[in-house]
């Protein structure tokens, strides 16, 4: 197969020096429409107490999830504020995101909500291709970790002989989470304060789309996963409390699609993925080249 001008020279490229390449780059990124501008919040990698996300069993019956430490490897790169609405509406423009409900609608300074997990996934490929940089929604121990002291844990201990004394805890402890305005409508960046590592309004009337799915885990007596049984069509939702939503629902309120105390606004923020250099360039190129 034969191989592009366009390639041969990102593969020069990938082994120059930044300097050598910027006149390119900056021959690339000419006359192109500026994308969004994200505000960054950059993590170490580290490691927290954390619950799986999804339903576990033992013995056929449902359990708590088992308390483990996990962490992430790398530092961690997340938008500080939820995605705008005015952000969101230059994609629907481009044609790359589907038009919200008129009654999603949002002031341009305020969270885009009323947004599917597909929603989220359709924006995120329309930034990194007009960035030139890898987006995606991060995972729900992602969130978790950058959540920090904001993140809810759900390890109800409750009589594992009766499911409906679990269901009943469950809904209990996550209408308790709620608070009094949650109904006033989608508030301003920073209503809901900054956590200890700078990053705005988790937690707050906002439930954010994560990239994980609902997974059924079976466990052994030890607590060692013996059987899983993944659903991609249901994902995580992370906010006052963490929520099953199915991924084409825009606003869970509106219909039983929602386990627990449903979300009262879904929204996202996005991880910007590490890259070589050489990856870099390529996703200027895409980007470049999609226009």
């Amino acid at each position: 197969m034969a191989i592009t001008l366009v390639t041969k020279l990102a593969v020069a490229l990938a082994f120059a020096s930044p300097l050598a390449a910027a006149p390119f780059v900056s021959e690339i990124s000419a006359g192109r429409a500026e994308a969004p501008v994200a505000e960054l919040v950059e993590l170490a990698s580290g490691t927290m107490p954390y619950r799986a996300a999804g339903e576990f069993t033992r013995a056929g019956r449902p359990v708590t999830a088992p308390l483990a430490r996990v962490g992430v490897t790398v530092p961690l790169a997340i938008m500080k504020h939820q995605v705008a609405a005015a952000d969101y509406r230059r994609c629907v423009d481009a044609g790359a995101c589907k038009p919200l409900a008129a009654a999603a609608g949002a002031e341009p300074d305020r969270p885009v909500v009323g947004v599917s997990w597909r929603d989220a996934e359709a924006y995120a490929a329309w930034f990194s291709r007009v960035t030139g940089e890898r987006w995606r929604l991060p995972t729900d121990t992602e969130w978790a970790f950058v959540a920090g002291s904001r993140f809810s844990d759900d390890g109800d201990v409750v009589d594992a002989d009766d499911p409906s004394r679990r269901a009943l805890a469950r809904y209990t402890r996550e209408a308790a989470l709620k608070d009094d305005g949650e109904e006033r409508g989608v508030m301003p960046f920073g209503s809901f304060g900054t956590n200890e590592h700078g990053i705005s309004d988790l937690a707050g009337n906002v439930w954010e789309w994560t990239a994980t799915c609902y997974v059924r885990t079976a466990l052994d007596d030890a607590g060692a996963a013996i059987a899983a049984t993944t659903n991609c069509g249901v994902r995580i939702a992370e906010g006052r409390h963490r929520a099953y939503v199915t991924d084409f629902v825009r606003d869970a309120r509106a219909g039983g699609c929602a386990a627990g105390v449903p979300p009262t606004h879904l929204g996202f923020r996005l991880v910007r993925e590490q890259a070589t250099w050489g990856s870099w360039l390529m996703a200027r190129i895409t980007a470049w080249r999609a226009g």
